[in-house]
């Protein structure tokens, strides 16, 4: 039996690239690709891929969310972080959101091709090179993390973050989260007052600070 395999990246040519060199790869099979975080927690709620690859720094919904999602609403399905970052912070990030694997992107297709089967089997693959960052970080005071400004905002909050800081509207955002404009407009205004911040440029670099949102899009 295959794995099932879906491509989570905004960059059109990066999807194509994998589909290709995986369409080679004995005993593996993309079902789909997604373009945004948003649209690949839908196809894995859709298609139930054995595993995901997916980019951190997406539009809509960052890789980091969107793990989240999946690993609540599908949580068999396994997610192979493919990521230009070698930050802890993204690092950690996807691991605790749940995450069973993290690749550089600069490394050779082979590791992919070895992490997708790793992970497939029920293991953990972690790129030898970012290796030592993960043990730094777990080490750390869990404290440090408790106390980050990023942690208090709940998981709605970050999507509304995030999407007011690649710059849609109020009613923009309360439709693409179908839920009403005063809604959005209260949960801007809560997030302001936990992060101590008083306009849309703040929130905006501290979603770029914090990994929600690269704005390269």
């Amino acid at each position: 039996m295959k794995t099932r395999v879906l491509l989570a990246d905004d960059h059109k040519i990066m999807r194509e690239g994998l589909r290709s060199l995986l369409a080679v790869t004995p005993g593996v099979e993309v079902v789909g690709e997604a373009s945004d975080g948003r649209t690949a927690v839908q196809l894995v709620l859709k298609l139930m891929p054995d595993v995901v690859v997916m980019d951190i720094g997406m539009p809509d919904l960052n890789g980091v969310d969107a793990t989240r999602q999946i690993k609540t609403r599908a949580p068999r399905t396994k997610v192979i972080a493919l990521s230009l970052h070698s930050d802890e912070r993204f690092i950690a990030g996807m691991f605790k959101a749940g995450a069973s694997g993290y690749l550089l992107k600069d490394g050779a297709f082979e590791e992919l091709a070895h992490a997708i089967r790793t992970v497939a089997d029920g293991h953990t693959y972690l790129c030898p090179r970012i290796a030592k960052t993960v043990v730094k970080d777990y080490l750390r005071d869990a404290q440090t993390a408790a106390n980050s400004g990023g942690h208090a905002l709940s998981d709605r909050e970050r999507e509304v973050l995030q999407l007011v800081a690649e710059g849609k509207s109020t009613k923009e955002i309360a439709g693409r989260l179908d839920v009403s404009v005063k809604t959005i407009e209260t949960h801007r205004t809560r997030i302001m007052e936990r992060l101590g911040v008083h306009s849309v440029a703040e929130l905006t670099k501290y979603a770029v600070r914090e990994g929600l949102t690269s704005l390269e899009t």
